[in-house]
């Protein structure tokens, strides 16, 4: 019995088994695991508000609950922030979930945490080593490379572990099962457990993940370096495309099945006399052809892949992401290439991205893509674990072209084997960046998730709903 104490205690990392039971909430406050400490503690009421730092207002919890604020510092230019919220011990349906953060983090996803708690879970989440209001934003990268350390893989590590230590000193008992659920970069973060720290969790949603985040940073800088800086394209000509690409290639439907089979012929829209909205300039398609194409990387060769056509002028499309809005030239694409190459890369907050070399694109991938991708193709020690992984993508995701996910799909095949008892990827059709989109889009992942995990149901075809009776059946891609 003392060995197989020792072994469990082990495991976690940290010494949770000397601890003695926090029989208040409160009680957790001032608590040290190693380099982790409590920074508060205090039981939360149903109804009552939490104020985001980064500016916007959080939905309240509706159940009462323990917030629990911690710090880890596992180096000395370390400082990863962390929240754990335990709901009453009735409310408590005995599992844990740790949620992703998105883009360049800074804030904690208190959106996301609210939800996780309202279905009874505890749960937990991370600024990831820094603290932005701007999701774009990695000035705080420069010159600090244990905090992009933190970024990359470290800060969710850190907060699993100290989160269940502290989860078993308030409840006495770990949960009967973990999860991670993240999209976009928490999608890359939920992929890194997965690879990383293969027995953490017994099921994961990895949505839209940025799992190859250098390749694609280094497509949106080799971008930006052909256009130049002129990206904007107008609603109406937006608008164009879209209608071309679902006149062409879906007889006028709302969006595309697999867009993949769709090739805009751009010369058929290109102004023939003086520039219309129903017509595009040399110039226009210029742009267009670059944000279409697929390109080599310059390090490994793999492609780094262009977005694919149907859904141009859907708002949070094209105009989020790629090519701006007449108030708001500058799209998220632009800001994450930017912040990355001038504040990782280049070391330089006035830089001209126009002055970045092609060497220095390739530096910064080499540089980098150890400790920020999460593109691994082993996922053996995860499905010898038991672990179960949802991944999703959308076809038409402006920000991360599904092609990653299928390419990724297709390697972790090649290198793992048999994926039918532990992975599935879904294809979804309209699909946006993590969402939206002319189509029905919304799916409850989690609970195929748990079906599968819980109930050994493994998930077949999913139902997408738009929350006014349409629906689009998923079936899993293969």
């Amino acid at each position: 019995m003392l060995r197989r104490t020792m072994i469990s205690c082990a495991i976690t990392h940290v010494l949770i088994c000397g601890f003695a039971r926090a029989d208040d909430c409160s009680d957790l406050t001032h608590t040290k695991l190693g380099h982790v400490v409590v920074t508060g503690a205090a039981t939360m009421s149903a109804g009552s508000s939490i104020k985001q730092p980064a500016g916007g207002e959080v939905p309240a919890a509706q159940i009462d609950y323990c917030r629990v604020q911690g710090t880890s510092k596992p180096t000395a230019d370390s400082e990863i922030r962390f929240e754990l919220w335990i709901p009453g011990n009735t409310a408590w349906n005995g599992k844990f979930e740790q949620v992703g953060n998105g883009g360049f983090a800074g804030v904690m996803p208190y959106r996301h945490m609210v939800q996780v708690l309202a279905q009874g879970y505890a749960v937990a989440g991370t600024d990831d080593g820094h603290q932005s209001s701007q999701m774009t934003d990695a000035s705080w990268a420069l010159n600090h490379p244990e905090r992009i350390k933190d970024y990359g893989w470290r800060a969710i590590s850190e907060t699993t572990v100290a989160a269940k230590a502290i989860l078993h000193k308030l409840r006495a008992r770990a949960p009967v099962k973990s999860y991670f659920v993240g999209c976009s970069d928490g999608g890359r973060e939920a992929l890194m457990m997965a690879q990383r720290f293969p027995t953490y969790f017994d099921g994961i949603i990895a949505g839209a993940p940025a799992s190859a985040m250098t390749r694609l940073l280094t497509g949106g800088a080799l971008r930006s370096a052909e256009l130049g800086g002129a990206v904007h394209l107008p609603a109406p000509k937006l608008a164009l495309l879209q209608r071309y690409a679902l006149q062409t290639c879906g007889n006028g439907a709302a969006y595309l099945q697999d867009p993949r089979q769709c090739h805009i012929d751009l010369a058929q829209l290109q102004c023939a006399g003086s520039e219309t909205d129903a017509c595009l300039s040399e110039a226009q398609i210029n742009v267009a052809r670059v944000i279409y194409a697929e390109r080599k990387d310059p390090v490994s060769g793999s492609p780094l892949y262009g977005v694919l056509p149907g859904a141009e002028a859907v708002k949070g499309s094209w105009d989020a992401w790629l090519t701006g809005t007449d108030e708001q030239p500058q799209a998220a694409g632009t800001g994450f290439t930017w912040n990355y190459l001038a504040y990782m890369v280049m070391n330089d907050p006035r830089l001209d991205i126009a002055k970045v070399s092609d060497a220095d694109i390739v530096r910064g991938e080499r540089q980098y893509a150890p400790i920020i991708d999460s593109d691994s193709a082993d996922l053996s020690a995860f499905k010898s674990h038991g672990g179960k992984l949802i991944q999703y993508h959308g076809w038409n995701d402006p920000g991360i072209p599904p092609g990653y996910s299928l390419e990724y799909r297709e390697r972790v095949s090649s290198k793992t084997g048999n994926l039918s008892g532990f992975y599935r990827l879904y294809m979804v059709p309209g699909m946006l960046h993590c969402g939206g989109g002319d189509a029905p889009t919304n799916v409850n992942w989690q609970a195929a998730l748990e079906a599968w995990v819980e109930r050994a149901v493994a998930p077949g075809q999913l139902v997408a709903s738009d929350g006014n009776g349409i629906i689009q059946n998923l079936k899993p891609f293969d």
